[in-house]
């Protein structure tokens, strides 16, 4: 359990940096823009992560191998962008690869630090999502997570998952393997069935040039 949460997270914010590195390159960033963005696709949800649980300095932060993992996947996806486009043939395969991985992290890694099993899975949803929000607000995008087919949701049943296991005692490795497919073919299954919460109706939007015909005659 100990040496698992490490395997993880580097496996996450390499796959989430190049997420986030692909996504740059698709908006014609420069080499820096798509180096900031695979960085904070990476390692912001391990970032907070770690400061909710007093794990200080972040892993991102006192450990060198978060940032050359996403400064390799950044430049992989800079140099070599169709090639990545053609294997993964879409950033959300990507993207649900580190969705996977950081939310079995996220929940390892706060169990491993003594958390009670409700927050050790709030912790691995905030870690798997954190890393998509903050690449989409650099990009000036509403967050997938809001508005995604069951992208949260997906996260949370990959950090249930290890937590369960974690209280019945279950083997570490076979939990891993369950929670992490369970997260991305869930993933990958919404994306291709269009699953998805109930989504809220706002009020329908009134034309600009053209006047409401319920207030016209009181003028």
């Amino acid at each position: 359990m100990d040496k698992l949460p490490i395997a993880l997270d580097l496996a996450g914010t390499f796959v989430f940096a190049l997420s986030g590195a692909l996504a740059g390159t698709k908006r014609e960033l420069d080499l820096f823009g798509v180096l900031v963005l695979s960085f904070a696709a990476g390692n912001s949800g391990g970032i907070t992560r770690d400061l909710l649980i007093g794990s200080v300095p972040p892993g991102a932060v006192g450990d060198w191998r978060y940032l050359g993992v996403s400064l390799l996947a950044g430049l992989v996806t800079f140099y070599f962008s169709p090639l990545i486009v053609r294997v993964s043939n879409a950033v959300l395969v990507f993207d649900a690869a580190g969705l996977a991985l950081f939310a079995v992290a996220g929940s390892s890694k706060a169990l491993s630090f003594g958390l009670n099993p409700v927050m050790a899975t709030v912790l691995g949803v905030v870690t798997g999502i954190g890393g998509g929000m903050a690449r989409d607000l650099l990009l000036a995008e509403i967050p997938t997570v809001l508005r995604a087919d069951l992208y949260a949701v997906a996260a949370l049943v990959a950090a249930a998952i290890v937590v369960i296991g974690h209280v019945l005692s279950l083997p570490v490795g076979p939990v891993t393997a369950v929670a992490l497919i369970s997260c991305f073919l869930l993933r990958l299954m919404a994306i291709r069935r269009g699953w998805h919460l109930p989504v809220a109706k706002g009020a329908e939007r009134q034309d600009p040039g053209k006047e409401d015909p319920k207030t016209a005659g009181r003028r």
